[in-house]
């Protein structure tokens, strides 16, 4: 996980008598307006980059390179072909996989949508000790990790609670660290609210985390115990997670696959991910076939089109919005991630989506040009050798700049989040924690 973009925001009411409460800021989620994409039919490609697609798999072949005659090609502009390789053919595309659940979850909840974890009470509280029940209510937060269990337990603390002298009782979806067995979930939320069992992996995340951060110290006496639900229970805290574009930004720069796991759980599996997915983008559901939200796995099979057109229904989608398109995937330039961990060599300001199998190296996106605006590709290549393949696929990247003229990258894919390891830097998090706060 990377410590720049995992500490999350916490906006708190705080319901307790003598406790003055903390306000929200409305969120107004925009809906898209704008009607279904344009499909863009597999027909007349341009001949000259044919000529530079052939050039680009004869040398892939040449180099033996390629596992099988499976390659998937896939470039356009916003509405004509350039050219298209077993464009409609649904092959394994890896953690392109991800550009689909980051589009179905968009449109399920909006960019600006954030998950609530709430705590509560089950008895008074009296110089320090809860006599009682110490209640965490999940709300299906994908990603609560050991920051915010350490900010809550600083917040239960400075309501007057350091010690608990009953149970951790789970209710609802909560999971923490992508931990999703509710008793593991709350074990590990235990050890974060409480220092003095802090291992050296929290202590290493805690050290990370803003200078001046407390360490909190509420030891709970009982046991952590999943129910359904608690009738008695007081709300003390609310806890709001980061907005959804941001913890889409996260699972796709790291091309984080428990993340990507959870957030399709949380949008009903991979067939309702691949039904939103396909009906946003515009393209057959034969073309989007998914087995999980993550790419694990060559069951999961999207043709080169559907890829290009969920990545445009997405830019469109956020058209309502502040965002654009390469403030949900690693920009070439901008963001760390896989994009440095694979030394790619990808056109400045490209904003882009790896993907990587056994034998599947693919990589998808958008990029600037002068002659032709922007181009949406997707390849998707057979081949065991990931490095030299990736190469392969920078280079052919770089020509297609040559052809068509370099230009400043434009606003329309301009990240606003942007900077250090995620995109996210010091000054871009505090500005989003006082907006949200």
């Amino acid at each position: 996980m990377w410590d720049l973009f995992s500490y999350g925001i916490i906006s708190l009411w705080l319901e307790m008598a003598g406790i003055q409460t903390i306000g929200q800021n409305t969120v107004t989620i925009l809906k898209w307006q704008t009607g279904l994409p344009q499909l863009i039919s597999p027909e007349n490609s341009d001949q000259i980059l044919t000529i530079e697609v052939d050039e680009y798999l004869k040398g892939l072949a040449a180099k033996r390179l390629l596992t099988s005659d499976a390659q998937g090609i896939w470039i356009q502009s916003e509405f004509k072909l350039l050219h298209g390789h077993e464009g409609t053919v649904p092959m394994p595309g890896a953690s392109l996989t991800k550009i689909a659940t980051s589009l179905a979850a968009l449109e399920t909840w909006g960019p600006q949508h954030q998950f609530e974890t709430s705590i509560s009470t089950t008895g008074p509280i009296t110089n320090g000790i809860l006599r009682g029940d110490l209640v965490i209510n999940g709300g299906n937060d994908p990603y609560f990790v050991w920051e915010e269990a350490i900010a809550l337990g600083n917040t239960i603390q400075k309501l007057g609670i350091n010690q608990v002298t009953g149970n951790l009782i789970v209710v609802g979806d909560f999971w923490m660290n992508y931990r999703t067995d509710p008793i593991v979930a709350g074990q590990l939320f235990r050890e974060g609210i409480n220092s003095a069992t802090w291992s050296n992996n929290v202590r290493n995340i805690y050290n990370r985390m803003p200078p001046g951060t407390l360490q909190p110290k509420v030891a709970i006496a009982g046991s952590v115990i999943s129910q359904k639900s608690v009738s008695t229970e007081i709300p003390i805290v609310r806890h709001k997670s980061l907005p959804l574009i941001y913890i889409l930004k996260t699972m796709n720069v790291e091309s984080n696959n428990e993340l990507a796991e959870i957030i399709a759980s949380n949008l009903g599996g991979a067939k309702v991910v691949q039904q939103k997915a396909a009906w946003t983008a515009g393209v057959p559901q034969a073309e989007i076939q998914l087995i999980n939200g993550s790419g694990l796995g060559v069951e999961n099979k999207i043709s080169p089109r559907a890829v290009s057109a969920m990545l445009i229904a997405i830019q469109r989608y956020l058209q309502t919005s502040k965002w654009v398109i390469a403030d949900l995937f690693p920009v070439s330039g901008y963001d760390r991630g896989t994009l440095v961990d694979q030394s790619r060599n990808i056109p400045q300001g490209s904003a882009v989506k790896t993907g990587t199998l056994n034998d599947v190296i693919a990589l998808a996106g958008v990029i600037p040009t002068r002659e032709e605006g922007l181009v949406w590709f997707t390849m998707i290549n057979r081949s065991p050798y990931w490095e030299a393949t990736r190469v392969e696929q920078d280079k052919f990247l770089q020509q297609l700049v040559s052809l068509w003229g370099v230009t400043e990258v434009p606003e329309v894919i301009t990240p606003q989040i942007n900077g250090d390891r995620l995109g996210l830097g010091a000054s871009d998090r505090n500005q989003i924690l006082e907006k949200y706060n």
